[in-house]
């Protein structure tokens, strides 16, 4: 976590190795035995903040986007053969993910950056412990996902993850509007 700019290139290329690289060699190494066997489900693991991420978590985010592209070409490409995909969008759950075991919280050393991305650093130090989702329960809902006929492309996890997909949906469907007739001059 930190803002883009302060954001080491080591550190973002950690993140993407595992979030991004490590579940394409996963998928290189799952996908043929489910293409031949014409079943089963693709489950990435994801984030609402691969949906609509937040200042100092974009990098994290942009590694959670990624893995959304790879997932939305990954159910077309794997449909026609009985393959299903779902990317779970988990809100906060009460793991250690917000604790020094699992975050990497990059220091602020920008003082710029202290406006947009201090509020959150201070906001997930103060939720570690504390966050909404109950991790069993979470699983549950995956593993109940995969017994579904037809599973959703996008599963969120947790009132606050539809909170924050909701809140992008309208502010993209409100700036769309906005900005349409210019979206439409281009055309020939």
């Amino acid at each position: 976590m930190g803002a883009v700019e302060e954001t080491s290139d080591r550190a973002a290329r950690a993140l993407f190795d595992v979030n991004v690289f490590g579940v394409l060699n996963t998928l290189r190494a799952t996908l043929p035995t489910l293409r031949a066997q014409r079943s089963g489900h693709v489950l990435n693991i994801g984030s609402v903040g691969g949906f609509a991420t937040a200042p100092a978590a974009g990098l994290y985010g942009a590694s959670k986007f990624a893995l959304e592209g790879i997932s939305e070409a990954l159910h077309g490409e794997l449909a026609p053969l009985g393959v299903r995909v779902t990317i779970v969008e988990p809100g906060g759950l009460r793991t250690d993910f917000l604790n020094s075991s699992s975050m990497r919280v990059e220091p602020a050393s920008i003082a710029d950056h202290v406006v947009g991305a201090g509020p959150v650093r201070e906001a997930l130090a103060h939720h570690d412990g504390r966050q909404p989702g109950d991790p069993v329960k979470a699983a549950k809902a995956i593993v109940d996902i995969t017994e579904v006929t037809e599973p959703p492309l996008r599963l969120q996890l947790g009132a606050d993850a539809i909170e924050r997909v909701e809140a992008k949906l309208d502010r993209v469907r409100r700036e769309l509007d906005e900005w349409r007739h210019v979206a439409l001059s281009t055309g020939i």
